[in-house]
């Protein structure tokens, strides 16, 4: 059966990933309103474009990772028994996606992370939906990440570090956070080895599809973070 991208005009909602094109692509066009973004996680699809128009995906296989199988290398259990980082959640969200979109990334030429996404994701923070869990050194922002919050799921968005381990760090807590909140699934996209070592792992996108709806009969914990 031959794939069906969807073109899309502002206002339109994603459809659902049933039948895609290469590489995971749904749909082109539409807008980055918060009500098509929310509609379009709920869906698996997630916007990935670094010049107009928009990109819509829904990978084939997807990188998740279940929150009770997080691993910790010992490494890293080094670094956090240190307590060398201060960890925060939703305290600083402009300033990690602004870093995110900032930061060099090996084999990459630019960022998708453009000021339209920012706009739109600081939109979705502001309406309680996008979270930040942000690292601090002697008072000063280290590293951290980004993501989208529906029903028992977490969709990672991106992350960065300006100090060694600083986003293994809030990757760590963030997860054992959503643990602590029975939250179900962990978003991860695509696969990269740096997920896997925490124990991400790839799923065929009809399990994840079916996992995320498991997930979306939770209740959004929705607002801020912040303790």
């Amino acid at each position: 059966m031959p794939a069906t991208i969807a073109y899309l005009e502002p206002g339109d909602m994603v459809p659902n990933p049933a039948r895609v094109g290469p590489h995971g692509l749904v749909a082109v066009g539409g807008d980055l309103r918060p009500a098509t973004l929310i509609d379009a996680y709920g869906k698996g699809v997630f916007p990935w474009y670094e010049q107009a128009p928009i990109l819509w995906f829904s990978p084939d296989p997807r990188m998740v990772l279940f929150p009770e199988e997080l691993q910790i290398r010992r490494s890293v259990r080094r670094v956090l028994n240190k307590n060398l980082f201060e960890v925060r959640f939703d305290t600083a969200f402009g300033r990690v996606i602004t870093a995110c979109a900032a930061v060099d990334r090996p084999g990459q030429s630019g960022t998708w992370i453009n000021d339209d996404m920012v706009r739109a994701y600081c939109e979705l923070h502001r309406q309680g939906y996008a979270h930040s869990c942000e690292v601090w050194r002697d008072g000063c922002l280290a590293g951290g990440l980004y993501g989208v919050s529906l029903g028992g799921a977490f969709f990672g968005e991106s992350m960065f570090s300006l100090l060694p381990d600083a986003s293994k760090v809030a990757f760590v807590r963030l997860v054992e956070r959503l643990r602590g909140w029975s939250f179900t699934v962990v978003d991860c996209q695509i696969h990269t080895d740096h997920l896997a070592r925490f124990g991400a792992r790839e799923l065929p996108r009809g399990d994840f599809l079916r996992s995320l709806a498991e997930a979306l009969r939770l209740p959004t914990r929705r607002g801020s973070w912040t303790i």
